[in-house]
């Protein structure tokens, strides 16, 4: 599931990043790679930008980024 998809407060582990080396190179600055747990904080509705939590930080990124970051969490899939 992409980062989109995961409800606010909800923990998951960064599987891959379906995106080009600018994208990859950007997301790596913020620390968001493969193998890192980040937990979404908030999202506003729509199309607004994502606010997630690596390690001690809090950033905020836009929508666009958060479709390519895809998640695994312990939910079970509906």
């Amino acid at each position: 599931m992409s980062l989109n998809e995961l409800k606010s407060n909800e923990k998951g582990v960064v599987q891959k990043i379906n995106g080009g080396t600018s994208l990859i190179n950007r997301l790596n600055a913020l620390g968001i790679r493969p193998g890192k747990e980040i937990a979404k904080i908030s999202s506003t509705f729509m199309r607004g930008p994502v606010t997630i939590q690596i390690d001690r930080s809090q950033v905020a990124i836009g929508f666009g980024m958060a479709k390519k970051i895809f998640i695994s969490t312990d939910r079970k899939e509906e």
